[in-house]
């Protein structure tokens, strides 16, 4: 027996819905959205979502049978005049919630919300990770991401989807690949098919190829999927898998695969992380694979590229990393990477898991991390960090990374204020002014002449202590390329609920949460024994979103 509901929920139209049975409604679609109430005090239960011509999708969600914490959302735009039916295997009164609408619910103070970062790509809803699929094509720079549509906290792994013309500015789209028999959508990379070697190609156009990660919790696979509407929807591989090596490897963990095209021995490559480390493969269509090699010493989220020194293009290193920002430089003749030197760190703290582009066409290798920051009462969680530029630079102990935001980033930053050769309290005393600014670059150079060590907070909150005597920043061994430099220059990008440090010109590089102490009265604070700051520079900040 059917029973029709309608409901009206804050200016959205009357819903009809279909009771089939209990825990279960039927929608025709009219609208764009379908709105889901979420609460934390409810324990996650399944949802499966059915239409007439998309495959079955199981999640999970706290959904809210009460007062709702937030909001999240399903775009359904391309079922619109189809019916879908919702079983819920939780408490079926949240059900009743559920309402369609032409816009996401809270969508009146979307992106100005109290802790919404806002020069940092941040998801309008749900969980973020791993940047996924960076690529530029047709004018594009596509940033793909590990997504949790449902919840603000890991689980139900999509692959979400923005696109940018500048690097800076991103318009979010609808997710583009969705779990299914084969597990949940991991980390991946994204290549132009310019020779068809997969064979996808249509009337000229290129496909775009995705190669990712199919997780279930007996083993991870790896999969492709193509794309002739310029990455706006997949098309999965029927023969999927088209990697299982668990049983080569006697570990579930293998996954987050980097594809890219080797010119000179014309066939593709992948860079698989496999239980220790990053293993080789190569292929001539994108489907049938073969092992070549592996590296020991890594974990997670491989990359594999080659940077001229000191912009040298008939000198070279190529460079293998791993997600938490450590790298080995070395050879490789497109079956085996060679170490040569390493391992280095480049980078520390909250990011984790950069990629970087592929297909960019001046040829600068620029990354994007996952930034492993929460937003406090915010119904979306994580960030990426800002797009930075990679290069490989000649210092006293070699050569070395060195990580710098892209030149793009500069359109964000109006200059307020430079001061020279002060003192920290004079310093201190002119920074007053902008110790309540929501967001904030400042650039600084400074020598300890009577200290050992010093730094500079924000309301009692390490941005950068140096320590000469250990030779550390926040802890981190740090030697600066004159080994006896009493200087430091820094970088401070301060963003809501972030802070990103740029060390000595990219050197090296850290981010952390934002978290000042709340009976810290200092605002911004140079500390140290008599130490004298040579230069101070204050930006103001534009927001992206606007």
């Amino acid at each position: 027996m059917k029973l029709i509901l309608r409901l009206l929920w804050t200016g959205a139209f009357l819903l009809s819905c279909n009771w089939a049975f209990s825990g279960d409604i039927e929608l025709k679609i009219n609208k764009k959205y379908l709105n889901f109430p979420v609460s934390h005090k409810q324990e996650r239960a399944k949802m499966t979502f059915k239409s007439e011509s998309k495959p079955d999708l199981s999640v999970v969600i706290r959904l809210a049978s009460g007062e709702a914490d937030y909001w999240v959302f399903k775009d359904v735009s391309d079922l619109k005049g189809k019916t879908i039916r919702i079983s819920y295997e939780g408490d079926e009164k949240g059900l009743s919630k559920i309402y369609q609408d032409d816009f996401i619910a809270g969508h009146d103070s979307l992106y100005r919300e109290t802790n919404r970062p806002q020069f940092h790509f941040t998801t309008r809803r749900g969980w973020i990770n791993d940047p996924n699929g960076l690529i530029y094509h047709d004018g594009e720079y596509h940033l793909f991401y590990q997504h949790n549509p449902y919840e603000r906290d890991w689980e139900n792994m999509h692959w979400g989807h923005a696109v940018s013309k500048d690097l800076i500015h991103w318009e979010e789209l609808p997710d583009v690949l969705y779990p299914d028999h084969l597990g949940t959508m991991y980390s991946g990379s994204a290549v132009i098919d310019y020779e068809n070697t997969a064979g996808y190609n249509r009337d000229n156009v290129p496909a775009m190829i995705v190669a990712y990660t199919a997780a279930s919790p007996d083993k991870q696979v790896q999969c492709i999927a193509y794309s002739l509407d310029n990455g706006r929807t997949f098309t999965k591989y029927q023969k999927n898998p088209v990697i299982d090596s668990k049983h080569i490897w006697n570990s579930v963990d293998t996954r987050d695969p980097k594809v890219f095209w080797y010119k000179p021995g014309k066939h593709w490559v992948m860079v698989l992380n496999e239980r220790d480390g990053h293993s080789i493969y190569i292929s001539s269509n994108l489907k049938e694979w073969t092992y070549q090699s592996h590296t020991t010493g890594f974990w997670e989220c491989p990359e594999l590229f080659e940077l001229p020194i000191d912009g040298d293009p008939n000198n070279t290193k190529w460079v293998m990393y791993g997600a938490t920002g450590t790298y080995m430089l070395g050879s490789f003749n497109g079956k085996v990477f060679k170490p040569e030197m390493g391992k280095y760190q480049y980078t520390t703290g909250s990011i984790y898991a950069a990629q970087t582009f592929t297909n960019m066409p001046d040829g600068r290798r620029i990354q994007i991390g996952w930034g492993r920051i929460s937003h406090p009462g915010m119904p979306f969680n994580g960030m990426m960090c800002l797009p930075t530029e990679l290069t490989l630079r000649t210092t006293k102990d070699g050569p070395r990374l060195f990580n710098v935001p892209i030149k793009e980033s500069e359109q964000l930053f109006t200059p307020l204020r430079q001061w020279n050769s002060l003192k920290a309290n004079e310093a201190n005393e002119l920074l007053k002014e902008f110790e309540d600014a929501d967001c904030l670059r400042i650039k600084t150079t400074f020598k300890l002449s009577h200290a050992t060590s010093a730094g500079f907070n924000l309301f009692g909150q390490q941005m950068l202590t140096y320590d000469l005597n250990p030779n550390t920043i926040n802890g981190v061994f740090y030697s600066p390329d004159d080994m006896t430099s009493m200087e430091i220059t820094a970088d401070i990008y301060i963003d809501r609920t972030s802070i990103e440090v740029f060390v000595d010109n990219g050197a090296y590089s850290f981010s952390m949460v934002r978290k000042p102490d709340k009976n810290n009265k200092e605002g911004f604070h140079f500390w140290g024994n008599n130490i004298d700051i040579k230069d101070l520079q204050v930006f103001g900040v534009k927001s992206i979103w606007d």
